[in-house]
């Protein structure tokens, strides 16, 4: 169980992330983070514990943005730590996601052979990967489409990633 927030805004949209997850808490106490696109750059907080711990880390930092998601993790894969805290991002893709992704040791070693470096040990962080490999070629709504595809196609034996 996790808990989620996304909001979009014409104002700051840091501190509704935050009192949303507060409110999500219950959801999932190990690990908390906010990400923030600001000025077409992705900015991220993540942090193990409450999200009384990731506030207190925010008031350090000015972390801007109009456009965020948020996310308070019980952990499935990965030891509970910031590393393994959510959003996963890139350059220019930020994920939080709840649940688990049953093909992400196999997609993970594939992504690896293509030169991706993994970060966390959690299973959402390949989500991040595909699509930013797919981006390579397609557009955004593109990538999404074909990583879902593939994490869909998790139960069936004969799979592969490539990059067109």
């Amino acid at each position: 169980m996790c808990g989620i927030v996304g909001i979009t805004s014409n104002k700051e949209v840091t501190s509704s992330i935050i009192n949303s997850l507060k409110k999500l808490e219950y959801r999932g106490y190990d690990s908390a983070g906010i990400a923030t696109l600001n000025e077409g750059h992705i900015n991220e907080i993540k942090c193990e514990g409450r999200v009384d711990v990731l506030e207190k880390n925010l008031s350090k930092i000015n972390l801007h943005g109009t456009v965020g998601i948020g996310h308070v993790r019980w952990a499935t894969h990965g030891a509970p730590s910031s590393i393994n805290a959510h959003p996963h991002s890139s350059e220019n893709v930020s994920v939080v996601h709840n649940g688990i992704i049953e093909n992400s040791t196999i997609l993970k070693k594939l992504l690896i052979k293509k030169s991706h470096k993994f970060k966390s040990q959690t299973d959402t962080e390949v989500i991040v990967h595909l699509i930013t490999e797919y981006l390579k070629k397609n557009d955004l709504k593109k990538s999404i489409l074909k990583m879902r595809k593939i994490i869909d196609n998790s139960r069936k034996k004969n799979f592969y990633l490539k990059s067109a």
